[in-house]
């Protein structure tokens, strides 16, 4: 079953704000709630919300969603059922807003679609990814390099190691277990609930000092520099990831990864179409009518480009395996040279006594000139 389009989900438009974004998923969230919707696809509405909302709230999810759509998701893990894995997305601070707060997960929808946060002691989530745009040369995609990139990353704090302070005890107020229990009033009538414990965040602990280098968060932005290899034959558009360069995740999560996206830089004689190039390759009347060699330059060497006697203006001539290799399996495409043909706008006067000469023989009787007279008479 294909899957549908996430905006198409939330009922919005691709270039919607965030504040559309979150009102879109907090309308159909109240209203596909297991305990509010009685459908028998109500369930399966209230997910695909969750997974279309995880998405398009977070923007590097979102940047990479509208390039590729769900081929970016390609084999996510539990609660993605089969493309977004949003098991770990936190979705407390808005089912706060929608539902009053609380543990949602005794009633039959916590972890199989997602987790709310309520009750996610020492919880984990995946660092986020990062995209960089890097520009490089012509020459660079074609033979492949080193490039070095600086960018500025949430990592984990050294200082602490990521716990956010030293001497840790069990909270007091929760005594361990990251929730607390309350009695909440919502529409549905009143309920008792499970929340985050607010004093230690849903650890079960506190510290009895906080770390001063990241102020209790564990994480601190850091300027980081990484090595990235350029793979030969990478075009304009295409990623390469760095996997665990990206953002430190929480609690005992992966950091996410870097995805690198090139631009490549035109060539001051080449055309790149994938992996074949063009070159428009000026010549004279006379290499057209008598022919002979030219010296070309190509990625792969010099070649002798041999131009037959008879060959007409624009003729396109093929040199198989001297275009760009393929980013996959290194096969290089092939190069086309077009024969330009400039014509002098100054001629000396022993070059025109030669065109004078020559325009006196028959140079008019092949077929395309016959047949052309023929129809402007008629």
């Amino acid at each position: 079953m294909n899957k549908r389009d996430y905006y198409e989900v939330l009922g919005i438009e691709k270039g919607a704000s965030e504040s559309e974004i979150k009102s879109a998923f907090r309308k159909l969230a109240k209203k596909y709630h297991p305990d509010v919707c009685k459908d028998a696809d109500g369930a399966e509405k209230f997910k695909e919300a969750q997974e279309a909302y995880a998405v398009l709230s977070d923007a590097n999810e979102r940047a990479k969603y509208d390039k590729y759509g769900h081929a970016a998701f390609n084999g996510g893990g539990a609660g993605s059922a089969g493309g977004y894995d949003f098991s770990g997305f936190d979705f407390s601070s808005i089912f706060d807003e929608v539902f009053g707060g609380g543990d949602f997960s005794g009633f039959g929808f916590g972890n199989g679609f997602g987790g709310f946060g309520g009750n996610r002691r020492g919880g984990s989530k995946r660092g986020n990814d990062l995209v960089y745009n890097m520009k490089i040369d012509f020459e660079d995609a074609a033979y492949g390099a080193k490039k070095d990139v600086t960018i500025d990353v949430i990592d984990k704090c050294e200082e602490c190691n990521g716990e956010g302070g030293f001497d840790k005890t069990t909270c007091s107020e929760c005594g361990g277990s990251g929730t607390v229990t309350e009695q909440v009033r919502s529409f549905i009538g009143t309920i008792m609930t499970k929340t985050t414990c607010h004093k230690c965040g849903g650890s079960g602990h506190t510290f009895k000092t906080t770390c001063s280098s990241c102020r209790g968060k564990g994480k601190v932005k850091q300027r980081k520099t990484f090595t990235v290899e350029v793979p030969k034959g990478i075009n304009t558009g295409e990623q390469i990831r760095m996997t665990g360069k990206g953002e430190a995740g929480v609690g005992s999560a992966s950091n996410g990864d870097l995805y690198i996206e090139f631009e490549v830089k035109n060539h001051k004689l080449f055309k790149r179409e994938n992996d074949d190039l063009y070159l428009d390759l000026p010549v004279t009347l006379t290499d057209l009518v008598l022919g002979g060699t030219k010296t070309i330059n190509t990625l792969d060497g010099t070649i002798e480009l041999k131009i037959s006697a008879g060959s007409q203006p624009n003729e396109t001539l093929r040199v198989r395996g001297k275009g760009m290799p393929n980013v996959h399996n290194g096969r290089p495409g092939d190069l086309y040279i077009t024969l330009n043909l400039i014509l002098p706008t100054k001629l000396n006067r022993t070059q025109k006594d030669l065109f004078n000469e020559l325009s006196k023989t028959e140079l008019d009787d092949n077929e395309a000139f016959k047949r052309f007279e023929k129809l402007n008479r008629d």
